[in-house]
């Protein structure tokens, strides 16, 4: 009897790193419940908050950042490499660990190694439109059957399998008017207005917040109402700016924000990976607002949905109480010009149950079979609800 599957996942300190990699490791869960699934981050990043409150193990070994000059860090860098290469080469052997998922971040790299001096199989799955250098070393030593990514432009080889998100947000039908109303009523929003939803992730965008803080005399009068998810501690100065326009909601977080997708006529957001997939698979119309952090990667990762005609994007430093005026309150107003987005976005047709297909990948690499565990209704993505109608 085969025994059961330990897997080693590998990422960490954003949640766009953090959150496929659990949806990855909750389809394996859901798959073989037996599995044993261990999660390798840093000290320092969300997963040590995030992955226990999941349910699942974390070791955490030191990061290990490469140098971009010549200085002394870089002559320690080597060693200090080695050092966590060997730190996960143990805990491989001593847990017995079948496989290697990477999404990403400063562990990869040596988790990357080890599992190559281990002999046992890499799967990656990458995100972002660029990749960063952990997952471009990765996937220099392991077969392009094991490897994903989000978007279609990605160079890597691989495939284009989509993001491994929660399920949630893949059942909603943004063409359903039942849905959208039901999710208005849930938020406290009218359902006869056209509705606005600003977001700037669970960190807040301060660039957004000041934008439409200073804008709420021209928002008054266009008859719209929005919902602004300021992020957490940031919602003060723009819930005290809109005290009197009645139409004009200010909260912290939404608890779902597949409800907030279906709300919305028109979406405000960066273009962080994971909210481009979300907005590319429920077709919200969107005006993106990209950071220019990293390597540029919220920009690119954008590019597809603003190409195609499904989104806008607005320049960070461009985005003021003039673009709020001249250009968002316009487009909120056009439905015709909105519904044209949403058929853009729906037409791309982008790949939905993308954890679903990174652990038919893990299965394929170990040569082991997939269980094929159905999964209930309430799992089943709207695509796969309508093939079994």
């Amino acid at each position: 009897m085969t025994r059961p599957l330990t897997a080693l996942f590998a990422g960490g300190g954003t949640t766009g790193h953090v959150a496929p990699m659990l949806a990855i490791a909750e389809d394996l869960k859901f798959q073989d419940p037996a599995a044993e699934i261990i999660m390798l981050g840093t000290p320092a990043g969300l997963e040590t908050r995030l992955v226990p409150e999941a349910g699942f193990e974390l070791v955490t070994i030191d990061k290990v950042p490469a140098p971009r000059s010549l200085n002394a860090d870089l002559l320690r860098f080597p060693g200090r490499l080695a050092g966590t290469v060997r730190e996960v080469r143990r805990l491989i052997r001593k847990r017995h660990i079948d496989i290697v998922v990477g999404v990403g971040g400063y562990v990869c790299p040596p988790a990357y190694l080890a599992a190559r001096l281990a002999k046992i199989p890499v799967i990656i799955h990458e995100a972002n439109a660029r990749p960063g250098l952990a997952n471009r070393l990765g996937a220099g030593f392991t077969p392009a059957a094991n490897i994903g990514y989000t978007f279609s432009g990605t160079p890597l080889k691989g495939s284009q399998v989509g993001m491994p998100i929660r399920s949630q947000i893949e059942i909603v039908d943004y063409t359903d008017p039942a849905q959208r109303a039901a999710a208005r009523r849930h938020l406290g929003l009218r359902e006869d207005l056209p509705t606005l939803v600003v977001t700037g992730g669970s960190s807040g965008a301060q660039r957004l917040n000041e934008a439409f803080a200073h804008a709420m005399k021209e928002i008054a009068a266009a008859g719209v109402q929005i919902l602004h998810i300021t992020g957490a501690g940031k919602a003060a100065e723009v819930a005290a700016a809109a005290a009197s326009v009645p139409d004009y909601h200010v909260v912290e977080y939404v608890d779902g924000m597949h409800s907030a997708y279906l709300a919305a006529d028109l979406l405000i957001a960066r273009s962080g990976a994971g909210t481009v997939a979300e907005v590319s698979i429920t077709g919200v119309p969107t005006v993106f607002v990209p950071l220019a952090i990293g390597n540029g990667e919220q920009r690119l990762n954008a590019a597809g949905l603003v190409e195609s005609g499904a989104a806008l994007m607005i320049d960070n430093a461009d985005f003021d109480t003039t673009a709020v005026t001249g250009t968002i309150l316009p487009l909120l107003t056009d439905p015709v010009r909105l519904q044209a987005m949403s058929d853009a976005a729906l037409a791309a047709d982008f790949p939905m149950a993308a954890a679903r297909t990174m652990v038919h990948k893990m299965y394929a690499a170990l040569g082991r079979e997939h269980p094929h565990r159905p999964y209930p209704p309430e799992l089943l993505n709207r695509k796969e609800r309508t093939k079994d109608d």
